[in-house]
């Protein structure tokens, strides 16, 4: 029993950095949060963790490939401040 409550205790801890999100056919994906800092390339693109993220008209989407199916990413998982790789400020 003790071992079952710290076993719950860790993954409540671990868990509030990230999301986690059903999957179609089952199963759930964790979604880590995002830097306060993100620097996009030019096609508004983010890449951590196995996730491509995208930023687009003030919103952050997600998806597992980069040209896969995009997923509204909830705000408390966005970065603070976006940067533009290669643009002019």
């Amino acid at each position: 029993m003790k071992r079952i409550m710290i076993g719950l205790a860790c993954s409540v801890v671990l868990m509030t950095g990230c999301m986690v999100q059903s999957r179609p056919g089952g199963g759930v994906e964790i979604i880590p949060i995002l830097p306060a800092v993100v620097e996009v390339d030019v096609d508004s693109h983010y890449e951590q963790g196995g996730y491509h993220y995208y930023y687009d008209n003030d919103m952050w989407y997600y998806a597992s490939t980069r040209g896969g199916q995009r997923h509204e990413l909830p705000r408390s998982h966005w970065p603070r401040e976006v940067h533009r790789h290669g643009w002019n400020r």
